[in-house]
């Protein structure tokens, strides 16, 4: 398998067409060895458009490459940004978002997980990650605010113990909603109290382990 042609094909047929066309998102996407983050055993479907299996659980995947891509856009992270990477995963958008900012903390709720992250980002030569075992639900307000916060997966709604932890001006973006209709959306904070909310294009996600799900129950 040509993994460089592969991978030409992916940002030509998959993430372009959706609409990422930041020149620095599609560089990393050229440059940032995705097959490196996938499991062995699904190397060969690094580059295709789909959720990877990462674990046991259904919901533990890698999501497909123009949703990450998207996101990614979508954040728009500075170099000088301190960033919240909640759900690592396979690591790989720590390691893009490692080459956009100062800074990442990466919190990924399974050990199993965070450590292979953890192990696939040193490999891959970044420095700038901190991975961390723990409950990304809460955020890590001891180290923040950031100045952006990403969720890898969907919840039903953004718990507002995150959007303290943002900077004014900070950005978060995740995939909010039920299924079958979710949004991509992008919080921005905009003052101490204050918060302006996008919804840019849809897209259904698995979810984040450790977010709290609404009460279905009615009177």
């Amino acid at each position: 398998m040509d993994m460089n042609q592969a991978r030409f094909n992916m940002i030509e047929q998959q993430i372009r067409p959706w609409e990422v066309l930041d020149p620095q998102v599609l560089a990393l996407l050229s440059t940032v060895r995705r097959e490196d983050f996938v499991p062995l055993a699904h190397k060969a479907l690094a580059f295709v458009d789909m959720e990877i299996p990462l674990g046991a659980a259904p919901n533990q995947v890698m999501l497909a490459p123009r949703v990450q891509a998207r996101l990614l856009q979508d954040l728009a992270v500075l170099n000088t940004d301190k960033v919240l990477d909640v759900g690592t995963g396979s690591g790989f958008m720590a390691a893009l978002l490692a080459h956009q900012a100062a800074s990442v903390l990466s919190l990924e709720i399974d050990p199993a997980l965070a450590s292979q992250a953890q192990a696939k980002l040193q490999q891959a030569g970044v420095s700038n990650v901190t991975v961390r075992c723990a409950d990304g639900s809460q955020g890590a307000a001891a180290d923040g605010p950031f100045d952006a916060i990403v969720l890898n997966g969907s919840v039903a709604e953004v718990p507002a113990t995150l959007l303290q932890q943002l900077t004014e001006g900070g950005r978060l973006v995740a995939i909010v909603g039920q299924e079958p209709m979710m949004r991509a959306t992008l919080i921005t904070r905009t003052g101490q109290n204050s918060w302006t909310t996008t919804e840019p294009w849809d897209c259904n996600a698995p979810r984040l382990s450790g977010f709290a799900e609404p009460s279905s129950f009615h009177f």
